[in-house]
């Protein structure tokens, strides 16, 4: 089994291989829904004082948890726009999938866990080093939250201002007549 770890404070996510996958699955995992928090003590003592939120995962098949699904096993459903694990390719188009249950199994391969609360030790790869955003804010107050100083007021106004083209001349303005005037007037 692996576990898909993410960490939303420094943008870095780890694969872990666990080898002993009935043992940490009954200890820890076991019956457990999406979206509740686990500790990560029984994973090891790199992961003391962790805390992690179940996001989702993949049974052995390929086929995605769904929330909301009160399961341990898969079901199929029927799927339309809107709905988590579908995409239409039609306007309309309704679907049956076979998708999983939102409650942790054994028939599991991958398990997402994202961490709530860090614990004592660094794990290397994941809360050691940051990843940096890729996509600065557009917003002018988000932009102002972003660099959060006085001291960068210029930097952000140059950022926001928009560069206007000046012509170097007037242009000249020019009447237009229709055509009725001209052959009137001939």
């Amino acid at each position: 089994m692996d576990l898909n770890i993410a960490n939303p404070a420094t943008g870095c996510q780890k694969l872990i291989d666990i080898e002993d996958e009935k043992r940490v699955i009954s200890r820890g995992f076991h019956d457990k829904r999406m979206a509740q928090e686990v500790s990560g003590d029984f994973l090891g003592d790199e992961f003391k004082g962790y805390v992690f939120r179940i996001t989702g995962g993949n049974d052995k098949q390929g086929f995605p948890m769904k929330q909301g699904v009160l399961l341990p096993h898969r079901v199929r459903l029927l799927m339309s726009k809107g709905h988590s694990c579908y995409r239409p390719r039609r306007t309309g188009e309704r679907k049956r999938k076979s998708v999983r249950g939102c409650i942790v199994g054994s028939d599991l391969s991958v398990l997402s866990l994202v961490i709530v609360k860090q614990g004592e030790q660094e794990i290397p790869g994941l809360t050691d080093t940051t990843v940096p955003k890729r996509l600065g804010p557009k917003r002018a107050s988000k932009i102002r939250k972003f660099f959060a100083s006085r001291e960068a007021e210029s930097e952000y106004k140059q950022l926001l201002a928009k560069r206007v083209k000046e012509s170097k001349q007037q242009k000249i303005e020019r009447r237009r007549t229709s055509s009725m005037q001209k052959s009137a007037s001939a």
